[in-house]
């Protein structure tokens, strides 16, 4: 079935939407535009601090933004070049309003914002103002776009910039004006320029012209759009191509995973089936099915040879979802069936979403808690005690509020990060590390949860091999995504079995 073809005969007795483009009344779009504005605003600023916890990406955000512009360059010509400009848009906006968490993860919150209006009037232009109010409803009501509303990263600006552009090219297709597509283009590459993974959407773009079969000068004019943003974004894919060892971490997607993209790719292409729309140079389903799936599956298809596919990458993709999902909506209202049905159907949809919106505002949501991870190492340390991270990675974890570790030294480090112009600093040779452990008798080490893989390293490896030697484990407090260990140094040379020998701390004391 062709992206345009519609539903068989017997579904056709709704009566065709009404036509958006341009005959939209003012109040329809008003209420487009504010209505799902409002809600996304309301969602995302509901539990925003999630009890004051922050998780590890959003450390690095917060560490790399409150460095000095010059320094962040520096940086990121070692790590982290594919975020450089959102931790320069992230340090102007600290700046201006302070660099607390709130400040954080507002910019998230509006942007989605802005976002779920786009989705609101691609769907009034595309299916009629009622689809488009629908569409912009439904989309801050998914739970990616509510976590990632409430994150201090770029996915959200990044899925406003492409929800936008992809406005922008609809418009561009009836218009045909060279400042539209100029507009399209432009908005299409600062997404890029914020993760390169929006090139995808702009992938998404073309099928989507081609299955319209718009005319030749259109897709001419595309085309040549989309070669000036590849040119635009070709610098910065060259130079971090040289990083990509910071995606190492991916791997193939998990059952769950494949199961949740197949889900949702049903679910589009049952919407897709109904005759939703009106009738335009770009039909509805031409537009969403291919942003919906394609980002996605190419990610899958390249995961055999590299590992890509996170679903955060291309949360751009829940446009698609829901703009299938208001036009159908909309589509069943017309069929006018028992209005009954419909309101129990949303009644139990909107009780399913409660749950996973609750857990979202949890500091469990995420992998790590920083906060609870710092505060921790400042409750079990004294002054004076040794400080060691297991891997070293994990300084990063303890780095967003130094006072948490003022009066412990960090035996491992060489250089700071800042200095370093590196995340988590420079540490010292494997020797040095081992010598400086045994000249304290206390060390509390940060490091993975039970059973989670560490890398190793001649640093690491002087680690452990010390802990397991001289010390003994004193206490174990368990936080979100990490142990705190206290280590007490062993003045009996002879080795001992129990705790500490094999990997340091197995018998866990205290838990939290």
């Amino acid at each position: 079935m062709s992206l345009d073809e519609h539903a068989p005969a017997t579904a056709r007795t709704a009566s065709p939407p009404e036509p958006a483009r341009g005959q939209a009344c003012s109040p329809a779009k008003t209420a487009v535009v504010i209505a799902p504005l409002s809600l996304t605003i309301a969602l995302g600023l509901w539990g925003v601090r999630r009890d004051n916890s922050m998780w590890g990406d959003e450390a690095v955000t917060y560490q790399l933004a409150h460095r000095d512009l010059s320094q962040i360059w520096l940086t990121a010509q070692n790590v982290d070049l594919v975020h450089a400009l959102y931790y320069a848009v992230m340090h102007e906006i600290f700046g201006l309003f302070g660099g607390g968490l709130l400040t954080l993860r507002l910019p998230s919150v509006l942007a989605m914002s802005v976002a779920a209006s786009g989705v609101g009037l691609l769907g009034l232009r595309l299916a009629g103002p009622r689809a488009g109010l629908l569409a912009g409803l439904v989309f801050p009501l998914l739970p990616q776009i509510q976590r990632y509303a409430q994150e201090g990263r770029s996915y959200a600006m990044v899925c406003a910039l492409v929800t936008w552009a992809t406005y922008a090219l609809v418009v561009s297709v009836q218009h045909r004006a060279r400042w539209r597509w100029a507009v399209y283009g432009s908005t299409m590459l600062l997404a890029c320029l914020l993760h390169e993974f929006a090139v995808l959407a702009l992938v998404a773009h073309g099928v989507t012209l081609v299955a319209s079969r718009v005319p030749r000068p259109v897709l001419r004019a595309w085309s040549v759009t989309a070669a000036g943003v590849a040119a635009g974004l070709l610098p910065l894919a060259i130079s971090s191509a040289g990083q990509s060892g910071q995606v190492s971490w991916i791997g193939w997607p998990g059952l769950v995973g494949l199961l949740g993209f197949l889900a949702v790719a049903v679910v589009g292409v049952a919407c897709a089936r109904a005759p939703l729309g009106v009738r335009g140079p770009v039909r509805l389903p031409a537009l969403a099915l291919p942003i919906l799936v394609l980002p996605g599956l190419l990610l899958l298809i390249v995961s055999p040879v590299k590992p890509l596919f996170v679903d955060r990458y291309v949360l751009y993709s829940s446009i698609g979802i829901a703009l299938l999902l208001g036009a159908w909506m909309d589509y069943f209202h017309r069929l006018q069936r028992s209005s009954r049905k419909a309101w129990i159907a949303a009644v139990a949809v909107l009780a399913a979403l409660v749950p996973p919106s609750l857990s979202l505002r949890t500091p469990q949501s995420r992998s790590t808690d920083v906060i609870a991870i710092g505060a921790t190492v400042r409750e079990e340390g004294r002054p004076g005690d040794g400080l060691l991270y297991l891997s070293g990675r994990h300084r990063v974890w303890t780095e967003a509020n130094p006072e948490d570790t003022r009066f412990l030294t960090d035996l491992a480090l060489a250089q700071d990060p800042v200095s370093s112009n590196t995340l988590a600093g420079v540490e010292l040779p494997a020797q040095d590390i081992a010598a400086r452990m045994l000249e304290f008798d206390r060390i509390v080490a940060v490091r993975d949860p039970a059973g989670a893989h560490s890398p190793t390293n001649p640093q690491e490896d002087a680690k452990t091999s010390t802990l397991r030697r001289h010390f003994r484990e004193y206490g174990t407090t368990h936080v979100n995504g990490a142990r705190v260990t206290v280590y007490v140094r062993d003045h009996d040379p002879s080795p001992k079995a129990g705790p500490g020998s094999g990997s340091p701390g197995e018998n866990d004391g205290v838990m939290r």
